[in-house]
This record gives structure tokens, sequence and C-alpha cells, in this order.
């Protein structure tokens, strides 16, 4: 066998992902080199900082502060540094020079994925950006390429590993959101500013790549609904697990079929739902992710694993590098991102799921025919009626003079919900719409 000269790998950052990377490049360097054909020669770390305390000892030598020469004399590049510029500059760089680029960063391929994509494809180079989803879950690449020979219909899957920790305590612990997320916070899940979590941005961008990657059509960030975790409160997951389900913020990626028409659309949306409790992903706990796919041929499948941390990360991020490695060695152009379907994108106001409506009405005589009679009016058709599901709030005397009332829904249009929703809200018979969560994998 011919020996392949040395591999260049510029590495741009040096947190706790990229001091990871760089650990596993040094430390294995010779197996590595056994799996790729050639030895993979880590030229450089470049970072903001050289002096910052790393999560590794690495040798001084490595570190720089000027990310251009590096990326300039590498064969791959790894972007681990996040944010959007400068990293954006640094890998349409390293692209437009002829390198393969490995990326983790989530917000840059949900904001600029098709700017990047098409200089790679221009030029011939391979992005590569497992490590942008799910942590160290293999998710890119089976949709990539196990799966592209068939038809997915709907990925679905907890690709936050805050929130799953917040929700998870809330229903394990009986925890309130406010002390859930202190906990999360103390053990480093959650940022100080946990906003990008609580509020589904995250997830958010995770969701617009998924969607793109599965049904090979551009959907942008914007295009995607959000809705966070905030609202959620100790009262609502109780009665959740009451009713046999357990809440969790989902990222939903699902091809919609018009049953008149035959045409498709894609659907791309985060929300906090409830899940029955016998569903594989309501047996996700603490910070980890799953995701859960479902294919025409291939039927069900779910991805399971930690979704976040150093080591784990880099595990995703050293997978692209040995496939990037390979493709140096081997020879041959880097595949493009397909986005042949270019598939219609389809509002939240345009989707049908089934609800539970939890709301806190008068208890008297008549209010449960009001409120039925509301549904109707709106063509939501009811499932399911609960009331005084927890001790009601007592009037004067000791009296009760509220209870819940708990509602479950057909599926039905989202706008008709919507408009239900707000009709309800209006009853003098109703004094607080407590909760509307959608229900998904029933």
């Amino acid at each position: 066998m011919t020996e392949y000269r040395s591999v260049r790998v510029a590495l741009l950052g040096g947190g706790t992902v990229g001091a990871n990377v760089a650990k596993i490049l040094l430390e294995h360097k010779e197996e590595l080199a056994a799996r790729v054909g050639a030895t993979l020669e880590l030229t450089g770390i470049a970072v903001r900082n050289i002096d910052a305390k790393r999560p590794v000892d690495l040798p001084a030598a490595l570190f720089t502060t000027d990310a251009r020469p590096l990326i300039l004399g590498a064969d791959i590049v790894v972007e681990v540094m996040g944010g959007i510029e400068p990293a954006r500059e640094y890998i349409l760089l390293a692209l437009n020079s002829g390198a393969d680029v490995i990326t983790a960063n989530k917000a840059l391929l949900a904001t600029h994925g098709t700017e990047l994509f098409d200089v790679a494809e221009r030029v011939g180079a391979q992005l590569y950006y497992e490590a942008a989803v799910a942590g160290a879950i293999p998710i890119i690449r089976p949709l990539r390429d196990s799966l592209a020979g068939d038809r997915v219909q709907r990925v679905m899957g907890i690709v936050n590993g805050t929130t799953n920790y917040i929700l998870d305590r809330m229903d394990s612990e009986k925890d309130t959101f406010e002390s859930a997320l202190a906990m999360a916070t103390e053990l480093g899940y959650a940022e100080a500013d946990p906003t990008a979590d609580v509020d589904a941005f995250d997830a958010a961008q995770k969701a617009s790549i998924l969607a793109s990657l599965a049904f090979h059509t551009e959907v942008p960030l914007e295009s995607v609904y959000r809705e966070g975790i905030r609202d959620i409160s100790a009262e609502v997951v109780e009665l959740a697990r009451y009713a046999g389900f357990v809440i969790k913020l989902l990222a939903i990626a699902e091809r919609v079929t018009d049953e008149a028409t035959g045409i498709d659309s894609v659907s791309a949306r985060v929300y906090p739902a409830l899940i029955p409790r016998e569903h594989p992903l309501a047996s996700v706990h603490k910070a980890n992710n799953a995701v859960f796919v479902q294919a025409e041929a291939a039927g069900s499948l779910m991805f399971y694993g930690a979704g976040a941390g150093g080591p784990e990360t880099a595990s995703a991020v050293m997978g692209d590098v040995v496939s990037a490695a390979r493709r140096h060695v081997i020879g041959g152009p880097g595949k493009s991102e397909s986005k042949h379907a270019n598939l219609p994108l389809l509002p939240i106001s345009e989707i049908e799921t089934s609800y539970h409506v939890v709301l806190r009405v008068a208890d008297e005589p008549g209010v449960l025919a009001t409120v039925a009679g509301v549904f109707h009016d709106h063509n939501v058709s009811v499932e399911l009626v609960e009331q005084g599901v927890f001790v009601p709030a007592s009037g004067p005397a000791g009296k009760a003079s509220t209870t819940t009332l708990v509602i479950g829904t057909h599926e039905a249009r989202e706008s008709d919900l919507a408009s239900t929703v707000l009709a309800l809200s209006k009853l003098p018979v109703v004094s607080a719409v407590v909760s509307v969560l959608r229900v998904e994998g029933a």
C-alpha cells in the first residue's frame, strides 16, 4: 500500500469541545492513522486567548490567535468556536481554499447553511456537521447516507439536554420550573442566561437542520415554529402524569401530504408536548437526547445518547474528521446537500394534531355544556372530559367556586384550536386557560 502524506488538520476553538478533539488527535494518532490510511497532523489551534484555562493539558506551541494562515495550510478545518462571526468568515475561507470543514455550529448552519453548502458544492469540498445536532448521537449521517434511498416521513426528537433535564425533574421529583432550572444551572446543564434553551431557540436551530436534511428542502430558521417551556407549571406536569403522559420539548420535522391533491409539504416546529408514557421518547431522562425517525421502508428507528458535553461532542466531531480524512486519501469530490425536493413549507396554523386543554372554570351547572358548545362551534371534536381532577379553589364559607376541566380533543387543525381557545378565554365562566398542550406519539 502506498503511504499517503499526512492529512493536515487545523482546529478553530480551544474550549471544552476543541480541547477534547485535540486530545483525541494527539493521544490516538497511531490508531487514527490505521483507520484513515494516513497520519492526521494537528497543525494548530486558533483561539481568542492563548492564556485561557483549558480543560485538557495541551502543548502551548499549538495555540495561535491568527487563524487565517492556519486555515490556508490545512486539508481539514474543524470549527468548534461557535457563534456566527468570525466562524462564517473562517469556514468560507477554508472551503474556498479547497479544505473540507467539520463544524458543530448549529446556529451558523441554521442561518447560513445554504450559503456554506453552495460554496462547498461549487469548489468540490465537503461540509460535515454531525456534532451540530444531538451531540454524540449519530443522526446526521444516517439521514444523509443510510436512509438516502428511503422516504423519511417524520423526525421527532428531544434535542436539547437542558430542557429535558428540567422537565424530567419536574416529572420525577415534582420540582417547580424555577427549582429545576436552578438545579440545571448548578450542574452546568444551563447557562447563566438560559434563554437559548428554555425558549427553544437551540432546539429550533436543530429542527431547521434536521428538516432540511430529511426532506431535501431548504427550511430556514424563521420557518420553524418555536414555543419554549417557561409556562410549564408543576400543576400542568401533574395533570399530564395523571392522564398517563409526560411532557417533553420536541423538535418535529414532518412530511405532510394533502389528501385531496397528493402534494407533500414540510412542517418544522418545536414545542412542549404530551407524550404517552409507553412511547420510547418518554423514557429519555436527565440531560440525554433522542431522535425518533419514521421512514417508509425502514419503519421506526430511535437514536439515543448524550446530547452535549465536551468528550461526547468531540466523539461526533472525530467521526467527521475520520470521514473527511478518508476522502482525502481516496480522492474524489465532496457530496453536496440535496435540496432537489424543494417542498413547500407548511405554517403551524395548518398542522393537525390532538390537544389537551386545561381550564379553570366556575363550579356551577351548565358550564360543561357551554364549554362543549365552543369546541363544537369551532369545528374541534372533543374526545374526553374530566372535571375536578384536583381540589378546586374555595369560595366563600369554604364552598368550591372553581374547578379544573381537562378536555382532550380528536385531531384538529391548529388554527381551529387557536380560535377555540381564544373564544374560551372570553367566556365569563372560564377564569383561566391553564394550559394548551399538543399530543404527539399517541
